[in-house]
């Protein structure tokens, strides 16, 4: 074929497959594979229908696009320059995977424009999709009206087999079909080639009758290569059908004009090598040096920038007009696009004294978050199937379900994976929304990829975590956390918080509501605790503070989190009967504290003050750094038991007599 018989479409296709080619065999690093074959199908996505604009990405009502196939992000990298976005250059294509550019080795919210979310783990960026549309379901619902629709645009996603596979896709897609998220469109790149190969060596079943059954639309393109007119009508009708969420099965050719490599997972993971991409340039007819585009496709591709420009003055017109008939509306709406929060919010955070009854801070959980939900209508939520034992219904509000996406408690089911990367989507809206999610401390082993994900994608999402502990007693070690904490506060960025009462409660959740780019997770107990006389809201922000003090230097420091706290409290009050110097220090949240500066650290634990004793129901993991060589822990490092929760706590010896041995011990 010479190039002067491509017809402009074919220049503008092949215009992404080669950005791919040259930049991943630049890189000598990459996935090539996947842009070439899903390339028909993103030109005519982004051609034809998605509305954004180049010169904005983040205007509020474009369409969202997520890559779920996040390996084949040069796919992206190339619509977003082509396009027009100034976030992604050229020179930035040229840098493709090296250090410090703007196009990384997977999609990355935060380094690039125009990514909305970052994906790369499979099956991810489907269910952020969920999430997206979710968001918009509801945001539709409560400010649209019949004569105005100001929140109205479509979330398109692009997976791969390899999501397909992957459980946390099921889970949310699952969900989505019940649902009925008629504005979520994800195109299915079937092109039958994983890792290992074939994916007939693992993968045979009908997944156009999967998602069928999930309740979902479903067509199939069965020519993605050359049909382009095909996948304009399946995205066409997609859109007409407006009760489902809808699946294209689009089936293409991996590494398509690749003549040796095509159609094989040679292509999959690996730049095609010299002599195979000269033999795809002559296959394709591509006579343009590496990185070249036709000026014909490119002023092509440009007409995006008119069109968004357009598109959005449009929605500005007619939200200049909302607002002239629904002036409190729009004036939420703006709110909440600007991530600003309501004037006075935290004057609502419940506050305690000792007098106070003794509840689980779970229960604190409850309070907290229903009466922030009554000054912060953007907080939405909802549990794993735990409503109940979470403790998180909002009670302002009913439940969000199909045709009733106005509602704020959102019902996840057992689907816990599925539920942080939905939450994920929701807070990556750029809507304001702050999404909570919550489950038991143990069952944070199944979403643990997209808690992490939550944190490096900088996602304000409020994990809310109870039956923190072997605490809870008779459901045993299936269901008793022990290495979590330790586990959890490892990962960079996410503030995992502990409190001990009701006024650590309202603290840690204080910190999370402000944290605009980290999330947070609570850790809340299932048993009774006491509200203490030194504990504040205030405090929690600085991770670790003095709840009770002595006179002078203290001899000892006791170290406690969570339902502990007030067990060092006790023991401290034995010590000082007996004549010892005891500061108990309440320690929410090691992050936090680690960030703040000398002065503050060194008023907490003098260096002068080696003896420490840290107390914690759960791993001893990583305590040493606070204790020092010559202080100790009272930790559990094996599973728990079956027995009421007192009881276990006994056995492992969180009792003030063992808090008092041990203290006595290090003081020799």
């Amino acid at each position: 074929m010479a190039v002067a018989t491509q017809s402009l479409t074919e220049l503008c296709i092949n215009s992404i497959r080669f950005l791919a080619i040259d930049a991943v065999e630049k890189a000598k690093s990459g996935h090539p594979g996947l842009p070439m074959g899903a390339a028909p199908m993103a030109f005519v996505l982004w051609d034809k229908f998605m509305r954004f604009n180049p010169k904005n990405p983040k205007w509020f009502n474009r369409d969202r696009f997520v890559l779920s196939a996040g390996h084949g992000c040069m796919l992206q990298y190339a619509m977003l320059y082509l396009t027009g976005y100034d976030g992604v250059s050229l020179d930035d294509i040229k840098q493709f995977r090296q250090w410090g550019s703007k196009t990384p080795g997977h999609p990355e919210n935060f380094e690039t424009e125009g990514v909305e979310v970052t994906t790369g783990p499979l099956g991810q960026g489907i269910a952020n999709g969920v999430g997206l549309a979710m968001a918009e379901a509801h945001l539709a619902a409560k400010f649209n009206k019949p004569d105005s629709k100001v929140v109205d645009h479509y979330t398109y996603v692009i997976l791969g087999d390899g999501c397909n596979m992957e459980g946390v896709s099921g889970e949310a897609c699952s969900l989505a079909g019940h649902l009925g998220l008629g504005k979520l469109i994800a195109l299915y790149d079937d092109n039958h080639i994983s890792i290992d190969g074939r994916t007939d060596i693992s993968f045979t079943e009908d997944v156009g009758k999967r998602f069928e059954a999930y309740g979902w639309h479903v067509q199939h393109v069965e020519d993605g290569n050359t049909d382009l007119q095909a996948i304009e009508d399946a995205i066409q009708k997609a859109k007409e059908v407006t009760d489902k969420p809808s699946l294209i099965k689009v089936t293409t050719i991996i590494g398509y004009g690749s003549p040796n490599k095509g159609d094989t997972s040679g292509v999959h993971g690996a730049a095609l090598g010299e002599s195979e991409v000269e033999a795809t340039r002559k296959n394709l007819g591509w006579e343009y040096e590496p990185f070249v585009v036709p000026e014909d496709a490119l002023s092509h591709f440009r007409k995006a920038v008119d069109r968004g420009q357009s598109a959005e003055a449009e929605w500005n017109q007619t939200f200049a007009e909302y607002k002239t008939k629904y002036a409190e509306d729009a004036a939420e709406l703006e709110r909440l696009i600007s991530g600003k929060l309501p004037e006075g919010w935290e004057k609502a955070l419940p506050t305690y004294t000792p007098e106070d009854k003794a509840l689980a801070t779970r229960k604190h959980s409850e309070i907290v978050l229903n009466a922030l939900a009554e000054v912060i209508p953007e907080l939405v939520g909802g549990s794993a199937d735990l409503t109940h034992s979470n403790y998180t219904f909002l009670e302002c509000s009913g439940s969000f379900l199909k045709g009733q996406y106005e509602n704020r408690n959102l019902r996840f089911g057992v689907r816990e994976h599925g539920m942080g990367a939905i939450c994920n989507g929701i807070a990556l809206h750029d809507s304001g929304l702050i999404p909570y999610g919550a489950t038991f401390l143990v069952f944070a082993d199944y979403m643990r990829a997209s808690i992490r994900l939550s944190a490096l994608s900088q996602a304000r999402v409020i994990w809310v975590m109870t039956h923190d502990s072997i605490g809870l007693g008779e459901d045993g070690p299936t269901h008793q956390p022990v290495e979590h904490l330790a586990s959890l506060r490892v990962i960079p960025d996410l503030l995992v918080m502990r409190p001990a009462d009701g006024n650590e409660t309202s603290g840690a959740y204080k910190v999370a509501i402000e944290n605009t780019k980290r999330p947070t997770l609570m850790a809340m107990s299932r048993q009774g605790l006491p509200n203490l006389a030194g504990s504040s809201i205030e405090a929690v922000a600085k991770g670790a503070y003095v709840a009770s003090d002595c006179d002078g230097t203290p001899d000892i420091i006791l170290i406690g989190t969570g339902g502990e706290v007030g067990l060092c409290i006790k023991a401290g009050e034995q010590l000082t009967g007996e004549g010892k110097k005891v500061r108990v220090v309440s320690m929410p949240c090691w992050k936090l504290f680690d960030e703040q500066d000398a002065a503050y650290k060194e008023s907490v634990f003098p260096a002068s003050v080696t003896k420490r004793l840290a107390v914690e129901a759960a791993s001893s993991f990583g305590w040493m750094r606070y204790v020092g060589s010559e202080g100790d822990t009272i930790t559990i490092d094996r599973f728990g038991a079956s027995a009421p929760g007192t009881l276990a706590l006994e056995k492992f010896g969180f009792t003030v007599d063992n808090v008092v041995a041990k203290a006595k011990a290090l003081l020799g």
